[in-house]
């Protein structure tokens, strides 16, 4: 019997492998319709983290709820906003054909990259978007420091 030497090319084992991470990765954090009844149909709200020189905002797409029904707490370095969207009453003379909006109670926490000072933070809602400004303390705000190239 002959035996069969194969070349071995480690690309493409590579390629294999970061193709499976990346549908691993894709179906872990996929956020369609689909996947959020699979998750047992928890609705969440999309966010944004980003940070200016004086402070770190996050933004959240909470749409369809009023601001009063929102809350917002800060815990050692971690940010978390609650809320809950109600569902809407179905007309007795529908039927639906596809239902996609989410709705029901949520929960989004974020660790902040740096401290800040929590008794100035300021949120403002308007047209479905939470803002919300944490001002960095001393510490956090980043130092630049200048190199000079010979």
């Amino acid at each position: 019997m002959a035996e069969v030497l194969a070349l071995w090319k480690p690309e493409r084992e590579l390629d294999r492998m970061r193709r499976r991470m990346d549908n691993l990765w894709d179906s872990v954090f996929e956020t369609s319709p689909t996947k959020r009844e699979e998750w047992g149909g928890q609705w969440l709200p999309s966010m944004d983290l980003s940070e200016t020189k004086d402070e770190f905002v996050v933004k959240a797409e909470i749409p369809g709820i009023e601001a009063k029904d929102i809350e917002i707490s800060l815990s050692d370095g971690m940010l978390t906003i609650k809320g809950e969207k109600k569902q809407e009453k179905e007309e007795k003379n529908e039927s639906f054909h596809c239902i996609e909006r989410g709705h029901g109670s949520f929960t989004r926490s974020v660790l902040l990259p740096g401290q800040v000072h929590g008794n100035k933070v300021k949120a403002s809602y308007k047209n479905g978007v939470l803002r919300i400004g944490l001002p960095k303390t001393e510490e956090s705000r980043k130092k630049e420091i200048k190199i000079e190239v010979e």
